[in-house]
């Protein structure tokens, strides 16, 4: 019961305990008799006041005048002046929430009710208080943590009483008047929900579900509200894409584009600042609708219901790969691009575990629970995943933190009728989607289907997003998560993801002497295999070895780990390949060698005649080449029965197979030839290069016969008459212009005759037709200006 949570709650510190003997006086006196003794809700009991009238015990008269301060969030800075203003307005509201919660029940949910200043301080926690996510400040002070952990307990108790209605036997609200006062009131609303599980979610999980379950199950009409809230949730995604300059497919534009979307801002052209806040509005929507879903998955089938999965897959696959190039390309100080991609891999880390929370509520929980429509919660996660297959980027990533192989293995064990064209289908586009993105699969780890789904995962993908944050027994550090991973983008990390960090020797040494000055008993092989895990990164290496944060892969590592010994490397000399390797001068493998055959410069008895005259080579060929002119057709070898000669093609068998049509028709043979030039054979010609300058008497005789057939055939000269080129050229182009029907220009008898001695009728035509018409060539019309000028009287003639 909460009544029994809350106790507990009020009872671990002194400061809970019930109030004075002098305040249960004061109260007692404030109440009739009757009320101390019948247990009558606090919303039908009456008081009476100093003044002896009396009045409901729920009256905006019995409230206290306390003005309650608004909150504000610890200073960045390490000003003095600023640390001392927060500690100081902290303490009053903390001041203010340890009487709030020593007040007596009727007193209580009085102040509650009707003071507003002390709902405009809650609202104000809820909304500025530091979340897990924020980086830690760069200055504070032992005493700000303090006073800040302090008042956030304080805070969150009064919460928690707030969503009680029943204290105790005596102490309690009628279940109707409750839900309607925290309802109407505006005590608690869906915004207020989900910021309290993202403030107060780590370490008190349990409890939050508790208080979050009774308001829901005392008024149910937050969950109509909820079923309002999640399409605003979804626009929250819509107006990131928008702000990216990047257009949902599922949001489909109504309205016409308008002539300037050209010009509208991406991630690559907004500013700074606006891409720090989109980052920042992106995580902090992700870390508490995680949160939300994480207390309380009662909400997840009211999100399955408006499509939540197929939106946020959407926006995965649009979204993350645009926002990590930003970040990535756009140049940030070093503090704030190492922020901004933290928080960039925490998004995208809660999208992924949001989508598992909703398919692990919505389908995988009612199938492992045996319900009667099995059959339905199976068709419709087989749905998703199919619809999954087109988000490839989003499906790899969801299947490296949770495996799908996994899911369909749980299918096939509750549901044995289960589709198998349809599951290998699944697993095929899932191999698909790895391959395009030319990721490797980490090794599957082995999990049974009672912890399917757990908080493992891999550190390929999700280095630089590694969640520390811890909060045991309801304290919440600030801060604390996502600090021991340094996610800057120039770093290189070791995954599918990104390349293995290398460094040259002489720097790993100085790494290895630098850790081991600080943790000597530690071992260079341990030290080594850190270094190669954290990116080669020795303070990080340092910080989670003293942290106890390292990898499950180096926590089993023996820490005592030599280095291991490096093989010699093979002499140059005995792995090198040559073309001149063991030959008579390899004076690597020989130990003696021939030294008549080396000698500097020319050898004294020797001359370049003498050299040269030498043809010793070409007598060695000779006889080589003079084995290729007896040709023979037939062999004859003798038999071992007569020793009679026989031809050697008697002795071969016949072959059925073989086709012996064309063997003795010479098909083609007397074509355009004459016989004796394809009927015999060609003799033997002796190389150019081997020939003695000495023809023989069968090569004189043919070169008899070639003359005698070239007749009275004229040789070609080399240089022919010019003037006979150039009436075959004359002759060339006439007979062109004939096929063309080009026809020559009339000749021309402008020229005419001497001068004195008159002209023919011809030359005077032909010379007034050139002065009339000569305008069409570079005179432009001169002749016909002045002619026109002269006739107007300008000119004198």
């Amino acid at each position: 019961m909460i009544k029994d949570l809350v106790l507990i709650c009020l009872n671990t510190n002194n400061t809970y305990k019930t109030p004075t003997r002098a305040c249960a006086a004061a109260a007692c006196v404030a109440r009739t008799e009757d009320m101390a003794s019948a247990r009558v809700p606090l919303d039908e009991q009456h008081v009476t006041e100093p003044g002896g009238r009396p009045l409901p015990a729920l009256h905006p008269q019995r409230k206290e005048e306390r003005c309650f301060l608004l909150y504000a969030p610890p200073p960045e800075e390490d000003s003095p002046a600023q640390v001392e203003e927060f500690l100081e307005n902290s303490q009053f509201i903390y001041e203010d929430m340890e009487w709030l919660l020593a007040l007596p029940h009727d007193k209580f949910w009085c102040q509650v009710v009707f003071d507003e200043s002390l709902q405009r301080c809650l609202d104000s926690y809820l909304r500025l208080s530091p979340r897990g996510t924020d980086p830690p400040p760069l200055y504070s002070s032992p005493a700000v943590m303090a006073m800040q952990h302090s008042l956030h307990r304080s805070v969150f108790m009064v919460f928690l009483r707030m969503a009680t209605h029943k204290e105790s036997k005596e102490n309690f609200l009628t279940p109707a008047v409750f839900a309607e006062i925290i309802y109407d009131n505006f005590l608690f609303d869906i915004p207020k929900i989900l910021d309290l599980c993202v403030l107060f979610g780590r370490g008190n999980a349990q409890l939050l579900h508790k208080m979050i379950e009774n308001i829901f199950h005392q008024q149910p009409s937050y969950y109509s509200d909820l079923n309002e809230t999640v399409p605003s949730i979804i626009q929250v995604f819509d107006t990131v894409l928008e702000k990216c300059g990047l257009q949902s497919e599922d949001t489909g534009a109504t309205e016409p584009l308008k002539l300037n979307t050209h010009l509208r801002i991406t991630t690559m052209t907004m500013s700074e600042e606006d891409l720090s806040d989109l980052v920042l509005y992106l995580c902090d929507t992700c870390s508490t609708l995680h949160a939300f879903l994480d207390i309380f998955p009662e909400a997840s089938s009211m999100f399955h219901q408006h499509g939540f999965l197929s939106r946020v897959s959407s926006f995965y696959e649009m979204a993350v790969p645009d926002l990590e190039k930003a970040v990535k390309k756009r140049h940030f100080t070093k503090c704030r691009q190492e922020d901004l991609w933290r928080r960039l891999c925490h998004s995208r880390r809660r999208i992924v575990e949001i989508t598992h929370l909703l398919l692990q509520h919505t389908c995988l929980q009612p199938i492992l629970e045996g319900s009667e429509d099995t059959a339905v919660f199976v068709d419709d996660l087989l749905q998703i995943f199919t619809a999954f297959l087109q988000e490839k980027r989003f499906l790899v990533d969801y299947d490296e933190q949770y495996p799908v192989a996994d899911d369909i293995s749980l299918l096939q064990q509750a549901f044995p009728h289960l589709d198998e064209t349809r599951t290998s289908y699944l697993l095929q586009g899932l191999e698909s989607a790895w391959t395009s993105l030319g990721k490797k699969r980490s090794q599957p780890s082995v999990s049974s289907s009672a912890n399917h789904g757990g908080e493992t995962m891999s550190k390929a993908c999700w280095d630089t997003a590694q969640d520390q944050t811890e909060a045991a027994g309801g304290e919440v550090e600030l801060g604390a998560e996502l600090q021991g991973a340094k996610a800057m983008t120039d770093i290189p990390h070791k995954g599918g993801n990104g390349a293995v960090c290398t460094v040259s020797a002489g720097e790993l040494e100085s790494l290895l002497s630098h850790i081991r000055d600080l943790l000597p008993d530690l071992g260079e092989g341990f030290l080594m295999a850190c270094l190669e895990e954290y990116g080669y990164d020795s303070e990080l290496v340092i910080n989670n070895i003293l942290e106890e944060k390292l990898t499950p892969g180096l926590a089993r590592l023996d820490r005592a780990k030599p280095r291991p010994k490096r093989e010699a490397l093979p002499s140059v000399l005995s792995s090198r390949s040559n073309v001149f390797d063991d030959d008579e001068f390899d004076v690597f493998n020989r130990d003696q060698l021939d030294m008549t055959r080396v000698w500097k410069g020319r050898k004294q008895e020797e001359n370049v005649r003498d050299m040269l005259n030498d043809k010793q080579h070409i007598t060695e060929q000779r006889a080589r080449y003079q084995a290729y002119q007896t040709v023979v057709d037939e062999a004859t070898i003798a038999t071992e029965r007569s020793g009679d000669q026989v031809s050697a093609y008697d002795l071969d068998d016949y072959d059925d197979e073989y086709d012996d049509t064309y063997d003795l028709n010479q098909v083609g043979a007397n074509d355009l030839d004459e016989d004796d030039d394809l009927l015999t054979r060609r003799p033997f010609t002796t190389p150019q290069v081997l020939s003695t300058g000495r023809q023989s008497p069968e090569e004189e005789e043919e070169d008899d016969k070639e003359e005698e057939k070239e007749g009275v055939l004229k040789r070609d000269h080399f240089l022919q008459d010019p003037a006979v080129l150039r009436a075959r050229a004359d002759a060339r182009r006439l007979a062109l212009q004939s096929r063309r029907g080009y026809r020559p220009p009339p000749a021309s008898h402008v020229k005419g005759g001497p001068k004195g001695r008159g002209q023919t009728q011809e030359t005077v035509l032909d010379r007034r037709k050139k002065e009339t018409n000569k305008s069409r060539g570079a005179n432009h019309n001169r002749r016909v200006m002045a002619d026109r000028k002269r006739n107007k009287g300008m000119v004198p003639s």
